[in-house]
Parts: C-alpha cells; sequence; structure tokens
C-alpha cells in the first residue's frame, strides 16, 4: 500500500484521561462512531500485544452493522498502539503531549472500497466524537 491516510485530534485533557477513555469498551462505547446515526452496543478490548479487540458498530435503524476487529501488535502505555486489522492493515495510534494538551494521531492503511477522502473523513469524525467524549469526563 502506498498511500497512507493520517487524521489527528488535540484534546485538552491530561494523557491519562484521554489513555483511559481510548481504550476502556464502556468508553469507547460512547464515542466510536462517524456520525450520529450509529452507535456500539457492545466493545471488548485486550490491550496487549497479542490481545485483540472487537467494536460492534450498528446503525441506529439496525438495518446495517459490523464488528471492527484486529489484533495488537504493538502497545507502549500512554504513547503508542498499533493494530492490524483483519484484512491486514495496519492502523497506528500516537499520543503526544502537547503544551495545550494531549495530541492524538492516527495513521492507517486505506481499504479499498471508498475513496481515501471518505475514510479520512469517516476516521476524522470518529476522533472528533472521542475529544467531545473526553471533553465530557472533564
Amino acid at each position: 500500500m502506498a498511500t497512507k491516510i493520517k487524521v489527528e485530534v488535540l484534546i485538552n485533557n491530561t494523557l491519562e484521561k484521554v489513555w483511559s477513555a481510548w481504550i476502556t469498551p464502556s468508553d469507547i462505547e460512547k464515542w466510536y462512531f462517524a456520525s450520529p446515526d450509529w452507535y456500539v452496543p457492545a466493545a471488548e478490548n485486550d490491550l496487549r500485544v497479542g490481545g485483540r479487540f472487537k467494536t460492534v458498530m450498528s446503525s441506529r435503524d439496525k438495518t446495517m452493522g459490523f464488528d471492527f476487529e484486529g489484533t495488537y501488535t504493538e502497545v507502549n502505555n500512554l504513547s503508542k498502539i498499533v493494530y492490524v486489522l483483519a484484512d491486514e492493515r495496519v492502523v497506528e495510534t500516537t499520543f503526544t503531549l502537547e503544551s495545550n494538551g494531549v495530541k492524538v494521531t492516527q495513521i492507517f492503511d486505506p481499504e479499498t472500497e471508498n475513496p481515501i477522502e471518505m475514510q479520512q473523513y469517516g476516521w476524522q469524525c470518529i476522533l472528533e466524537n472521542f475529544k467531545i467524549h473526553v471533553d465530557s469526563l472533564s
């Protein structure tokens, strides 16, 4: 894969709170969707190298759904998570402490079904939902 997609968000909160909201299943259920017509009825997370995660994605009208899942290949507490999806695409998420908060950056291999711009927009929307969720925890 030649092109990678990058999305990021800056969250004005502590690194510990941002990390916790990213990895805790009950938090994931509150933010891991790109638009209000979707939600997460269940999430599982075994955050360790070789561990797996599964996020059940569902449309609110229950007409569509899928499982977003993968296996962790690198976990550096409070700084970096790398995982491989079932279709072998790699996703890297970093958490960087900045002077005005925590920058969460995701770099990932695009899939081939949807345009890159659509994928970037969807993943960016998920990060924006994450920021809203973390802000609500303060």
